[in-house]
């Protein structure tokens, strides 16, 4: 009786974690679209739009650390309200600027900080506490759901932040933000994350250890498993070498190809939706078995999309071709990025010791987003000298060749032993994939 109540509180997690999500994400994305187009219209300035980028960026880099600490040493739930209050907050406290002196820089700079702060706590204590907050036959089910979504903000926010951002005034819009983070605190505050949870925060002297050694223990923690190192390394060096699409991809369409900016918009949304059904896919499909095997392909298909984004500038197509095949591509991206995360975060969830998510999440959150300012100034300079369809064919190799190194046969075999118990499986994935 007790495990069928645990059962049906786990599918009511399983919603109330999506509409949150899905209200947060949702109002994070239309607010960050709205002040974009704020700053640009009040400054006209790309280096001031580009500031606003790196207050989003840098304060997660500088504390994904420490958020993993107090993730694993605190009450993950409260951290989690704690966050979504000081969100609303945040944006009561830009709204009162608005209304008494009007919106600056400076302001707006603040929030997009603390905003920042905020969803790097809240994301890494949800993260940490999917195997606390459903069963274990449903993590990918949570998980995809999760992705479900971050895409279903991604395709609705542009369109939504377009609509508000020209029917009423910011003041308004940023009540209506508030209203909308009011209601994610409530739906956060009837969640048990404890259900299935298996941390250790009991025993005596735990919390006493301090945040350096604790943040040490994290690191050691993830240098016995190798496979997670693994997956770090390679998530550093792909994030990393994406610099070339996220730069190249805008870059090329809109300075190269003339493409109008309605349909230039409408590839970007292509990838939103690639995500969004790929997520309802791993929604309802039985869990992957091989879940790093899995990832490694996806990276293969995503490498061979950042090739074929220079094909266009090598091969003369019509505007209408053009803006097709690009449609296409993003669809595509879009949905290698779901096959390549979504498998790989289950596995994690399963994998890891309760009591050291919060700090080998927050360890990778930090490793994957690092290299990324480096990685697009770097290639923000390239372009400007180098051929664009150089810059992504030759990118897109060296993402091959690091994934067949980092991930090659000896390590997917330490990730799943069961795959040499399947000769005619092994022999196709050694075969086709791995070698």
């Amino acid at each position: 009786m007790e495990e069928a109540l645990k059962l049906k509180k786990a599918t009511y997690h399983l919603y109330t974690f999506t509409i949150s999500k899905l209200i947060s994400s949702f109002g994070a994305q239309v607010y960050a679209f709205a002040i974009s187009f704020y700053i640009l219209q009040l400054t006209g300035s790309a280096t001031s739009f580009a500031t606003n980028l790196v207050c989003n960026i840098l304060p997660r880099v500088l504390a994904a650390p420490f958020s993993g600490y107090i993730a694993d040493r605190y009450s993950r739930k409260s951290i989690a309200i704690t966050s979504q209050v000081i969100t609303t907050l945040a944006i009561g406290g830009l709204l009162t600027v608005s209304l008494t002196y009007g919106l600056s820089l400076i302001a707006i700079y603040t929030t997009t900080s603390i905003l920042s702060l905020t969803s790097l706590f809240s994301g890494v204590a949800f993260t940490s506490s999917i195997t606390g907050l459903v069963d274990q036959a449903r993590i990918q089910k949570a998980m995809s759901l999760n992705q479900m979504a971050l895409s279903f903000a991604a395709i609705g926010s542009p369109a939504v932040g377009g609509l508000l951002y020209g029917a009423v005034s910011m003041p308004v819009f940023l009540i209506m933000y508030m209203v909308a983070s009011s209601f994610a605190i409530i739906l956060e505050a009837t969640m048990n994350f404890k259900l299935f949870a298996k941390r250790k925060q009991s025993v005596e002297g735990e919390k006493k250890e301090k945040m350096w050694q604790s943040i040490k223990a994290g690191i050691s923690y993830l240098k016995t498993q190798t496979v997670f190192m693994t997956i770090i390394w390679i998530s550093l060096l792909i994030n990393f070498l994406m610099g070339a699409f996220e730069v190249g991809y805008s870059f090329i369409l809109i300075e190269k190809l003339q493409m109008e900016s309605q349909h230039f918009g409408l590839t970007q949304g292509a990838f939103a939706v690639g995500m969004f059904l790929f997520s309802i896919y791993f929604s309802m499909r039985k869990e992957v078995k091989f879940p790093l095997l899995v990832s490694k392909r996806g990276i293969f298909a995503m490498a061979a999309i950042m090739g074929a984004i220079a094909i266009p500038l090598m091969v003369s197509l019509s505007y209408a071709s053009t803006f097709i095949y690009y449609i296409v591509l993003m669809f595509g991206f879009g949905s290698m990025m779901i096959i390549v995360n979504t498998p790989i975060q289950v596995m994690m969830q399963k994998r890891i010791d309760d009591d050291y998510k919060g700090r080998v999440f927050s360890i990778l959150e930090m490793m994957a987003m690092g290299l990324m300012p480096l990685g697009m100034i770097i290639y923000g300079f390239l372009y400007d000298y180098l051929p664009a369809q150089w810059i992504l064919l030759s990118s897109a190799a060296v993402l091959i060749g690091v994934v067949l190194i980092l991930g090659r046969p000896s390590v997917i075999q330490k990730a799943h032993p069961d795959l040499s118990k399947k000769p005619s499986v092994d022999t196709c994935v050694r075969g086709i994939v791995i070698l």
